[in-house]
């Protein structure tokens, strides 16, 4: 059993918890995921990219937004709780390198995977711009930790209720054009990150999106987190979850999460029900 031992609500559907998992927080590299469940015989599996990881305390973080059956059933549980299964660390780490200036995208709940990227780039001696985006300053995260990291935070709301009213593509194009840019790091909703790509591209900077798709056995048999890039198929569990993002076929990709939004509204109404009939 893997116990939480912090929780923490950030935002009105986004929840902090830290998972007693040593073996993880000694091992995890950025960029890598965990998949956990509630219940270890029906439970559905969830990915989480680990947000932050304190090996002395033997400690893992998990950030994740409340909005399917599952992640509401998470939001549920408190610290003493306990989790029957949390594998990992999953997937390919992220390729951390010094080469100069570097900038994370990151948007939504996307700065929370973005976190320990920009830590271990900062790391290895880059210069660190991170750009934030939310739709507006009570669904923004993580800007102070994000703050400590960066050489340079710049935060934009959709609504300009905090920071500049503008997409996340505004300022990274203007940085672009300022100033070399080594990489580019982009994690949040697909459409985010497609246009983060596009913009990006007239300038030749490389690169990397971090896709968050569906998963369920996180060994690539099962196929559920099957994405394009460059033409082939490709599996995030086991092949990613990093690409190259100016190869990444983003509409297939918003096209396929959108085919589980039909069992997702069925299971959040199934979740309502067992609310009532226990009221």
């Amino acid at each position: 059993m893997f116990p939480i031992v912090a929780k923490e609500q950030l935002s009105a559907e986004v929840y902090s918890m830290w998972i007693h998992a040593p073996l993880i927080a000694e091992e995890r590299k950025a960029g890598q995921f965990i998949i956990l469940q509630i219940d270890d015989q029906f439970g559905e599996r969830i990915p989480l990219t680990i947000a932050d990881a304190d090996p002395v305390k033997g400690n893992v973080r998990i950030i994740f937004q409340s909005v399917g059956a599952s992640t509401k059933k998470l939001a549920r549980m408190n610290v003493g709780d306990a989790l029957p299964v949390f594998l990992g660390p999953l997937g390919r780490p992220t390729a951390i390198e010094k080469k100069g200036t570097v900038v994370c995208v990151g948007g939504g709940i996307g700065v929370a995977p973005m976190h320990p990227i920009a830590q271990a780039l900062k790391a290895a001696g880059n210069k660190v711009i991170v750009i934030m985006g939310a739709r507006n300053k009570d669904l923004l995260i993580m800007e102070k930790e994000m703050r400590a990291i960066a050489d340079e935070l710049i935060i934009c709301t959709d609504d300009g209720s905090y920071g500049r009213k503008c997409l996340v593509t505004e300022p990274l194009k203007e940085v672009c054009e300022r100033e070399p840019v080594a990489e580019c790091f982009t994690i949040g909703p697909p459409i985010m990150m497609k246009f983060c790509a596009l913009t990006t591209k007239p300038f030749n900077v490389p690169t990397v999106a971090s896709l968050n798709s569906i998963m369920i056995d996180g060994t690539g048999m099962c196929g559920g987190c099957r994405v394009l890039v460059g033409g082939k198929i490709r599996f995030v569990c086991v092949d990613g979850p990093e690409f190259d993002a100016h190869q990444v076929d983003f509409d297939n990709l918003m096209q396929r999460n959108r085919s589980f939004v039909p069992r997702e509204r069925e299971e959040n109404c199934n979740l309502l029900k067992m609310a009532d009939a226990t009221k």
